[in-house]
C-alpha cells in the first residue's frame, strides 16, 4: 500500500497535479485523470471475433482468433495488429456499445504487424467515437493504460509504466523499437491501444510475456498508417543489405569510429549485392544525410527510413572502404511478400508452401524459387511415408516440381487415378542433403 500511494505521489506531483500537503487529494486528483483519460479512449476500443485459416497442422483448419482494436476515424476505421486479421475469411467488431460490425481489411504489414480494418457501417450511421494519436514523446516512468479484451473478456483496462520507450527486440524491431510497458498485456489484448494519462494514443499492443508488454510506437504507426491506406500494404522497398552497428554489445564487437554504420553482408541476387556493397563497407550518408549508428537501438529507424524509398529513385551512397571515399549508388526494388503462398494437399495429408527469402532464409538458401512441406497432418499420409516439415519438393515421379501450381496438377493426376496407382516417389532435399521417399496415400484418412 505504502509503494503505491508513493508512485501516486511522485506521479501526481511531477505532473503538476497537486501540492504534497494533503494525501487524499493527490489520490484523488490521480484517479479523476485516470479516468478522464479512459473516458477519452475507452468507446472506441472494440472487441474483434476473426475466423481464420490455418494449415500449419497440414489441413484447412478454421480457428477463431480474438483480440481487440481501437477505432482512429469518425467512419470506422479500425486498427489491430495483423496477427488477429491474418488469413481471416471473416471479421466481426464488437463495439462499446453493444453494436456489431462485420469489418473488412484495408491494409495489413506482416513486419510491422499492423493491419487497418474498415467497418461496414450503416451510410447513415452517425460518426462512431474515436482515438487520436499523442504528438509527444514518450518516456520512461509515464503512465499508460493497455485497453481491449484479453482472454477474450470484453471491455478491460489495466493501468503501468512506461518502463522503457527504446526496447530493442532483435527479431522483432527491423523497422521498429518497441514501447515496453508493465501494464498487463495478455492474449486477446493484441491491436487495443496503449493510452496515456492525456487520453491519445501512445501505442498498439502486440506482445505480452512474463509480466512484460510491448506495443507499437505511435510515431511508427502514423508513418505507415498512409501507406496501408494508399498501397494496401506497408510496400517496402528492399536493398539486401545487413548492416550493424558500431559498437554491437550482443557480438562483442566495438568498431573504432565516430559515424556510419558497418556492412556485415549483403543478401542473395539483391540490390545491394549487385550495386557491389562489399562486407566491413562504412556507410556514412545516405543521399548526403549523414548516418551514425551506435547502437541496435539506432537501426530500425534507418530501416524504416530505407524502407519508405521510392522504387524508381536511385540512392547514393556515401562509403568509406579502406580509408578510400567512394559512392554506391543503388535501385531498390519492392520487397513484396515476406511469406509464401500455400496449397493443401488434403489426401496426401499435408500443406506446402513457396519459399519466401524473408521467411525461409534457411530453405531460400538452397531453393531459391522451390517449395517446401510447411504442415504435416500428424495422422495423414505424408506422417506415416516419413515425410517432415521443411522438406523441400524436388521431384515428384522423376517429374521435377518447381512451384505451386506444377505440384497441384501432380496432385489433381495422382488422385484422379488413384484406382491406378497409388503412391507416388518423392525426391526431396532436407538440410542440404537429397533423399527419396515412397508416399503411399491409398488410405483414405478422411472417412469418419
Amino acid at each position: 500500500m505504502k509503494l503505491r500511494f508513493l508512485a501516486i505521489l511522485l506521479a501526481t506531483a511531477a505532473a503538476g497535479c497537486a501540492t504534497t500537503d494533503n494525501p487524499t487529494r493527490i489520490e484523488n486528483d490521480f484517479r479523476a485523470i485516470v479516468k478522464e483519460a479512459n473516458s477519452k479512449v475507452f468507446p472506441a476500443v472494440v472487441y474483434i471475433h476473426a475466423i481464420a485459416a490455418n494449415t500449419e497442422s497440414g489441413t484447412d483448419k478454421a480457428n477463431a482468433v480474438r483480440g481487440s482494436g481501437v477505432i482512429i476515424s469518425p467512419d470506422g476505421e479500425v486498427l489491430t495488429n495483423f496477427h488477429v486479421a491474418d488469413k481471416a475469411s471473416s471479421i466481426r467488431c464488437l463495439l462499446n456499445n453493444a453494436e456489431a460490425y462485420d469489418a473488412e481489411i484495408i491494409g495489413f504489414d506482416k513486419d510491422i504487424d499492423l493491419a487497418l480494418l474498415q467497418l461496414k457501417i450503416p451510410e447513415d450511421n452517425p460518426p462512431l467515437p474515436y482515438a487520436e494519436f499523442t504528438d509527444k514523446p514518450v518516456q520512461e516512468g509515464d503512465f499508460v493504460m493497455a485497453m481491449g479484451a484479453p482472454w477474450g473478456l470484453n471491455r478491460s483496462v489495466s493501468l503501468g509504466i512506461i518502463s522503457c520507450a527504446t526496447r530493442y527486440l532483435p527479431e522483432s524491431s527491423e523497422y521498429s523499437l518497441w514501447y515496453q510497458t508493465d501494464a498487463a498485456i495478455s492474449p486477446g489484448n493484441s491491436g487495443g491501444p496503449l493510452v496515456n494519462t492525456e487520453g491519445r494514443v501512445v501505442g498498439i499492443n502486440t506482445l505480452g510475456a512474463d509480466k512484460l508488454g510491448f506495443a507499437i510506437p505511435a510515431p511508427t504507426i502514423k508513418d505507415i498508417l498512409p501507406r496501408l491506406r494508399e498501397y494496401g500494404k506497408a510496400n517496402w522497398a528492399w536493398l539486401g543489405l545487413e548492416l550493424q552497428p558500431l559498437n554491437d554489445f550482443d557480438q562483442n564487437i566495438y568498431f573504432d569510429f565516430d559515424s556510419g554504420v558497418i556492412v556485415s553482408d549483403t543478401q542473395q541476387d539483391s540490390p545491394a549485392q549487385k550495386a557491389g556493397f562489399q562486407p566491413y563497407d562504412r556507410i556514412v550518408s545516405v543521399n548526403g544525410q549523414p548516418v551514425t549508428i551506435k547502437n541496435s537501438e539506432d537501426m530500425p529507424e534507418l530501416r524504416r527510413k530505407l524502407g519508405m524509398m521510392p522504387f524508381d529513385q536511385e540512392i547514393n551512397f556515401d562509403v568509406i572502404r579502406d580509408n578510400e571515399n567512394i559512392t554506391i549508388t543503388v535501385t531498390p526494388q519492392p520487397k513484396g511478400r515476406v511469406e509464401g503462398n500455400e496449397l493443401i494437399l488434403e489426401r496426401w495429408g499435408f500443406t506446402a508452401k513457396t519459399i519466401n527469402r524473408f521467411e525461409n532464409p534457411f530453405l531460400f538458401f538452397y531453393s531459391p524459387n522451390g517449395i517446401f512441406i510447411y504442415g504435416i497432418d500428424s495422422s495423414g499420409n505424408a506422417a506415416y511415408s516419413g515425410l517432415q516439415n521443411g522438406d523441400i519438393i524436388m521431384e515428384i515421379n522423376h517429374k521435377p516440381v518447381k512451384s505451386l501450381d506444377e505440384l497441384k496438377a501432380v496432385y489433381d493426376d495422382a488422385v484422379e487415378n488413384i484406382n491406378r496407382k497409388s503412391n507416388a516417389l518423392f525426391m526431396i532435399q532436407r538440410n542440404g542433403s537429397i533423399y527419396y521417399v515412397a508416399l503411399d496415400f491409398s488410405r483414405d484418412t478422411n472417412k469418419k
